[in-house]
């Protein structure tokens, strides 16, 4: 495998809070990698700085060879970084058809402007419609997104987030708030999605992170304390120490 992206030195401080200290990491092309830690230790600070939605104080981001630091999220997207939300982020007047229309749409760098005729657009529905049936909501096309199911709004996001043809797929958090079922379908889109894409997951349900992940990090207080496959995360004392305790048991 080759790197897809260099993350160094990386840092966001809020005044004298440093959410992200010096993250240094490689994200293998064709991976699942998913970054793990206690709540508040900047995973999603470093999302939103991978993303473009956050700027850095300081590191470098070498995407595919280029410096993208300084680039704008939606420059990002255009060279294949996509992110979908911890918190879900959709149009709920729209349809579901509609909300990934927009991002086709978006993707072809046509202007947020015309979002009420986006859907209109055979080529554009067509595309979404590919996405729909990724996600397994093609049969929810018409519904307005805000009708539908937690579980199936995240799995609209994802939808969203896949329209724009990413390289990369940065989630976050897309399990938060899930019940069984619809966890366990979102599971199984995300094994399938490792095939097609590199992927950069956050997630608190450590069962569905040691069962999709290729190689997983661990962020402490904005610091990387580990990297290894599941199973030598799961035998790291450091690790289990700091973070898992039990759970590695």
């Amino acid at each position: 495998m080759s790197t897809l992206l260099q993350i160094r030195n990386l840092r966001k401080s809020y005044g004298a809070l440093k959410v992200t200290d010096d993250v240094t990491l490689d994200i293998e092309e064709g991976e699942l990698h998913a970054i793990i830690g206690p709540n508040g230790a900047g995973k999603t600070t470093l999302i939103s700085q991978l993303s473009g939605q956050n700027p850095s104080d300081a590191g470098a981001l070498i995407y595919q060879g280029e410096d993208i630091m300084r680039l704008s999220m939606a420059e990002r997207v255009h060279r294949g970084l996509a992110r979908s939300f911890q918190i879900t982020s959709l149009l709920p007047g729209f349809t579901v058809l509609e909300n990934v229309a927009m991002a086709v749409q978006a993707r072809s760098g046509s202007s947020f402007r015309f979002f009420a005729q986006a859907a209109k657009e055979d080529e554009l529905n067509r595309d979404a419609m590919v996405c729909l049936r990724r996600v397994k909501l093609a049969d929810r096309a018409d519904r307005l997104a805000g009708s539908l199911s937690h579980g199936e709004q995240r799995q609209l996001e994802i939808a969203v987030a896949l329209a724009t043809e990413p390289k990369l797929l940065l989630l976050d958090e897309p399990l938060a708030g899930t019940g069984h079922e619809e966890s366990a379908a979102l599971v199984e889109l995300m094994r399938g999605m490792k095939r097609r894409h590199t992927v950069v997951l956050i997630e608190h349900d450590m069962e569905a992170v040691f069962a999709l992940a290729d190689r997983l990090s661990v962020l402490v207080y904005g610091r990387v304390i580990a990297t290894g496959t599941p199973e030598e995360i799961r035998n790291n004392p450091e690790v289990r120490a700091a973070y898992l305790g039990e759970e590695a048991a």
